[in-house]
């Protein structure tokens, strides 16, 4: 199962995966053109960013300008959360906010850890609905239209959180912000 979602990944194709907390819609975070499907299939603004998943802080180090030491906290907790960077590097640029921002996770999710690790690049993740729809939180509850635009579904039904993470952001100057509780 891992090796047919990372070959749908190498092929630029959209998956619809299951996250340590809500069904995600996902591919290579480093390539525009997926990125831009994601905007397309969700009918999203493409000016409004979206957030990869890593595997490790070592990954992260690779993508982020710097990891604040106000990031180590959100890092080791065990709750989902979704860190907004000041500066991201060697992503898509249409994936980061106009200001170059980016958020990223480190899932716990034993599937998310292990797909991440074998693609070797970060992956999108970004909730299974149209955007201004509410988050579904089960696979059943994915609308049609996402079940239909995605590439290659992961034959995985298992539970997750059903809660999406906590976001918080930390700007240019060190402060914190959060985004969602």
């Amino acid at each position: 199962m891992i090796e047919t979602t990372v070959d749908a990944l190498l092929q630029k194709k959209l998956i619809l995966y299951p996250t340590d907390t809500v069904w995600g819609i996902g591919g290579d975070a480093t390539d525009s053109k997926v990125v831009q499907k994601v905007y397309h299939l969700k009918q999203r603004e493409d000016h409004k960013a979206l957030i990869v998943l890593v595997a490790t802080k070592e990954m992260l180090e690779s993508y982020v300008e710097s990891i604040p030491k106000q990031a180590d906290s959100f890092l080791e907790s065990d709750r989902a959360t979704t860190v907004i960077y000041p500066k991201g590097v060697g992503l898509a640029q249409n994936l980061m906010g106009e200001d170059s921002s980016i958020g990223i996770r480190i899932p716990k999710h034993p599937f998310c850890q292990e797909l991440i690790k074998q693609f070797g690049k970060p992956i999108i993740s970004t909730s299974a609905n149209v955007s201004g729809k509410p988050t579904p939180l089960s696979f059943e509850s994915i609308d049609t239209e996402i079940l239909d635009g995605v590439d290659y579904i992961v034959p995985l039904k298992e539970k997750n959180s059903n809660q999406p993470s906590r976001v918080v952001k930390i700007d240019s100057k060190g402060e914190i912000h959060i985004l969602r509780p």
